[in-house]
């Protein structure tokens, strides 16, 4: 073992950072995100991070950030200490013998463990996950107000700051009909200007997709993503196989590891996988997720939790290693945020998230904005955010 990389000391801690306005989905709305920061030491002094964001708590899947916290300081934290932290596929097995499951705390704790390393050689992290094969990505922009107007407006300023032209509309929560009129209203307005693309979390059976999903598509939506319940694969096979000349399906809550990925690509059951490096258990799975995808001719999309700078850094440059046949990522979560924690975000320039260059992440994280956030100094309550202590940019 190289005393260079052992790991010395993990801490994680809980931030609330309010968003710039309500973010609604399927299942409800979102007016603050409480990602789960991690921070890593190695022996030589490098400090790496790591971030494992949830949305609206445990309303996406089982974890919450207390119990990412709980998992990682009790026992993915004990585990590693004293470890070689530049064996990656070591400490991760090591994490899968000490925890089961928990995919949320070790992807924070693994994107740590690689950031640090990566600092250490002063390498972009990409240098270590595949080499970089993209400089930049389309970024998408959800709109997720649920008023018209508000959604127009917000989609015509973004096409004007050359930031977005790629927009997805999180449905669900209302009626199949309702849902379908005020999709079909946006996509008048955006006509010839944007992409468009729905996000039904999960909230239809198959009977309800078979029936309003070609109303979509008419509408102008070409990509939709998961429409039914994550076990549902055989209405997702039955979709793919009948509306798949006219618009993607893409599979998101349905292909978490890469036995997921698998089944899928047996049944054909979606054109694309929507990856997010949380959900699959870290920057090392979502690469042999990503692996079942090309070898089956499966697209994929790079997806958020609605992460700070930190994870969307993260996951931009295990992304940036990806081949091409890909729709774009929607890596926005710091926009949201009505601050972010670290010094500079990406840039975003002619439509596209332009990738870090820098070592590790290629962000540095601004450790005054962690404590200004930091959920601890009131006590494990809710914190009051004094938005003119920093202007947002």
């Amino acid at each position: 073992m190289s005393s260079r990389f052992v790991v010395e000391r993990i801490e994680a801690r809980i931030l609330d950072i309010p968003t710039i306005r309500p973010h609604k989905l399927a299942f409800g709305a979102i007016n603050r995100q409480s990602p789960v920061v991690v921070q890593l030491w190695l022996r030589n002094g490098a400090c790496g991070f790591g971030e494992a964001a949830t949305i609206g708590g445990p309303s996406w899947n089982e974890e919450s950030p207390e119990s990412i916290r709980h998992a990682i300081e009790a026992y993915l934290a004990p585990c590693l200490l004293g470890q070689d932290g530049a064996a990656f596929g070591h400490a991760l097995a090591r994490m899968d013998t000490f925890c089961r499951g928990n995919a949320f705390a070790k992807s924070a704790v693994e994107m740590a463990l690689i950031d640090a390393v990566s600092r250490s050689l002063g390498l972009p992290a990409y240098q270590l996950l595949g080499s970089k094969r993209h400089a930049s990505l389309p970024l998408a922009w959800t709109l997720a107000s649920g008023d018209v107007r508000k959604d127009l407006e917000e989609a015509q300023l973004r096409l004007e700051q050359r930031r977005h032209r790629i927009f997805k509309m999180k449905i669900g929560a209302r009626s199949p009909a309702d849902d379908v009129a005020h999709v079909s209203q946006i996509a008048r307005g955006l006509e010839g200007q944007a992409t468009l693309t729905v996000d039904v979390n999960q909230a239809w059976d198959g009977s309800t997709a078979r029936r309003f999903l070609p109303q979509l598509i008419d509408a102008g939506v070409t990509l939709i993503e998961q429409p039914v319940a994550k076990w549902n694969r055989e209405a997702l096979k039955v979709l793919s196989a009948t509306l798949g000349s006219r618009a993607c399906i893409m599979a998101d809550e349905s292909v978490c590891t890469p036995q997921d990925a698998m089944a899928l690509a047996r049944d054909q059951a979606s054109q694309v996988f929507s990856l997010k490096v949380a959900k699959h258990g870290g920057l090392l799975r979502t690469l042999q997720v990503a692996a079942v995808a090309e070898a089956a001719d499966i697209g994929w999309y790079g997806g958020t939790m609605l992460e700070t700078s930190i994870g969307s850094a993260a996951s931009a440059h295990v992304f940036a290693t990806l081949g091409d046949q890909h729709h774009g990522c929607e890596l926005f979560g710091p926009q949201l945020l009505v601050d972010d924690i670290v010094t500079e975000r990406m840039p975003i320039i002619d439509f596209e998230l332009q990738l870090p260059d820098g070592p590790g992440f290629g962000v540095e994280v601004d450790l005054g904005q962690l404590d200004r956030f930091d959920r601890a100094r009131t006590g494990l309550n809710a914190v009051h955010i004094d938005l003119g202590q920093r202007p947002h940019p």
